[in-house]
C-alpha cells in the first residue's frame, strides 16, 4: 500500500535545486539598472527570465550660453564660436577683366605723348606818379587776350623772388658826359642788389667785353665799376659803338641759363657798325623767352643843352638822337621793360627804384593759348585790368582823386616752331 507524500516534501528538493540558478542570474544581470516600480507591478518573474533592465538617469546639467567670442565659457561645457557679422549689402560682384588688345603681327608698341603749350606773363601794375607797385589784385582783375582772343587764366601768383640780371653799359669815346652817365646810374643800380642776386657786367664800344661773370657778391661789380672810372678820363680805344651786336650776344648768353633774367641796358642807344640790322635785332628781341629789358639812355644833359644848336650838322646830330630813343623804347616795350632817359644824376635814384620795383614784385599769369599750334608764329599779347562788374578798373587817392597806372608787360611771344 503506497503511501501518500506532503507537497512540502516533494517540491523540497525542487526548490533546494533552483536556488543555486536564481544566484547565477543575479551574479550575471549588471548593475545599476534598478527595476523600475511599474515594471515590477505589471510584469511576473519568473526562475527562467532575468528583471528587466532601464538605463540610469544623468542628473540634468543648466545649459550654458555661449560666449559672443573668445574659447570655453568654463572647464566644463560648450565651446563657443565666434559669431560672424551679418552683411547688411551684399557685396558686388567683381568687376570684368579689362578688354586685352593685340597689336596685329608686325606692328610694334606706340606711344602717343600731348604736348600742350603754356605761356607765362609777367605783368607789373605800377602807379604813374610815383612809380610804386599796386598790391592786392585777385585773378579776377585780370584779362589776357592773345591775337585778340581772351585767354582762361590757369594759373596766378605775385612773384617776389632773386633776380638775375646782366648790366650790358656802353664805354667809349663818345663823350666824357656819357660815360659819366653810365657810370652813374650803374652805380646807382648795384645798391639795390640783394645777398640772393646774381649780376654780371660787360661793356661795349666796337667789341663786347665781359668784365664781371654772374656773381652774388655785389663788391666785384662795384670793383669793376670803380677801375672804369679810374679810367673815365682817359682816351677810350673806339668811339664806335655797336649796340645791336652787343644785345645780340647778351640775348644769347642769357637764353642757357634758366628762368627770368633781366638785361640793363644803359647806353646812348646810338649803333654804329653793328653787323645786324634794327629788323634783325628786333625779330631776335621777339624771340627771346623769360628775358626783360630796362633800358637807361645817358647823355640827357648834354644832348638837352645842345638841342637845335650847330646848323645842319646839329639837325642830323638830334635826329639820330631821337632815333635812337626810339630803339631803346622800343626794346623795353617789346619785353615789358621800361625805358628811362634821365637828364640830372638826381633821377637815378629815383629811376633804379622803379626799375628795382618791376623786377621784385609783379604778378605771374599762365594760360593755355586757345591756339595750341606750333606754327612759329607771333602772338600779339594784352593785359587788361577790370573790376568785379567786368569795366575798365580805376584806383583813387586818399582825396578820391583818379590815379593813373601803367601795365608792363612784353608785346608778344614766338610759338614754338613746328618739329619735322
Amino acid at each position: 500500500m503506497s503511501t501518500l507524500r506532503s507537497p512540502s516534501s516533494v517540491f523540497r528538493p525542487l526548490r533546494l535545486a533552483a536556488l543555486p540558478i536564481a544566484m547565477a542570474a543575479l551574479w550575471a544581470a549588471p548593475l545599476g539598472y534598478p527595476q523600475t516600480p511599474s515594471q515590477t507591478d505589471t510584469q511576473q518573474q519568473t526562475p527562467q527570465q532575468t528583471p528587466q533592465q532601464t538605463p540610469q538617469q544623468t542628473p540634468q546639467q543648466p545649459v550654458e550660453a555661449a560666449p559672443a567670442a573668445g574659447g570655453p565659457n568654463a572647464d566644463s561645457g560648450a565651446i563657443a564660436i565666434p559669431k560672424k557679422k551679418e552683411s547688411i549689402e551684399e557685396s558686388a560682384p567683381p568687376a570684368p577683366p579689362p578688354p586685352k588688345f593685340k597689336n596685329p603681327e608686325g606692328t610694334p608698341n606706340v606711344s602717343l605723348e600731348l604736348n600742350v603749350p603754356e605761356v607765362v606773363v609777367d605783368v607789373g601794375v605800377l602807379l604813374d606818379k610815383t612809380g610804386q607797385f599796386v598790391p592786392g589784385l585777385k585773378p579776377d582783375n585780370f584779362r589776357v587776350y592773345e591775337n585778340g582772343v581772351e585767354q582762361k587764366i590757369d594759373g596766378f601768383r605775385r612773384v617776389q623772388a632773386p633776380i638775375t640780371a646782366l648790366l650790358l653799359c656802353e664805354y667809349a669815346a663818345r663823350g666824357f658826359a656819357f660815360r659819366v652817365d653810365m657810370l652813374n646810374t650803374a652805380w646807382a643800380f648795384t645798391q639795390q642788389l640783394r645777398p640772393q642776386d646774381y649780376v654780371a657786367l660787360m661793356t661795349f664800344d666796337l667789341n663786347s667785353h665781359i668784365l664781371v661773370d654772374f656773381t652774388q657778391n655785389k663788391n666785384e661789380i662795384q670793383q669793376a665799376i670803380n677801375m672804369l672810372g679810374n679810367e673815365v678820363f682817359m682816351p677810350a680805344a673806339f668811339s664806335e659803338t655797336n649796340l645791336f651786336d652787343a644785345l645780340y650776344q647778351a640775348l644769347d648768353r642769357l637764353d642757357r641759363i634758366e628762368g627770368q633774367k633781366y638785361i640793363i641796358l644803359i647806353a646812348s642807344g646810338i649803333d654804329s657798325f653793328s653787323k645786324l640790322t634794327f629788323d634783325k635785332i628786333l625779330a631776335r628781341v621777339k624771340e627771346s623767352r623769360n628775358i626783360t629789358i630796362f633800358t637807361i639812355s645817358t647823355g640827357g644833359l648834354l644832348r638837352a643843352e645842345t638841342e637845335g644848336m650847330g646848323g645842319m650838322m646839329g639837325s642830323m646830330r638830334d635826329l639820330s638822337y631821337l632815333q635812337a630813343d626810339n630803339e631803346m623804347r622800343t626794346f623795353a616795350s617789346l619785353t615789358g621793360g621800361r625805358w628811362f632817359s634821365p637828364r640830372f644824376v638826381g633821377e637815378l635814384p629815383d629811376d633804379v627804384s622803379s626799375i628795382n620795383a618791376s623786377i621784385r614784385s609783379k604778378y605771374e599769369l599762365v594760360y593755355r593759348p586757345t591756339d595750341a599750334k606750333q606754327d612759329g608764329t607771333y602772338r600779339k599779347l594784352r593785359v587788361e585790368l577790370v573790376d568785379n562788374e567786368g569795366h575798365p578798373l580805376r584806383f583813387q587817392d586818399e582825396k578820391h582823386k583818379p590815379l593813373k597806372y601803367e601795365l608792363i608787360y612784353r608785346d608778344g611771344y614766338r610759338a614754338k616752331p613746328e618739329v619735322e
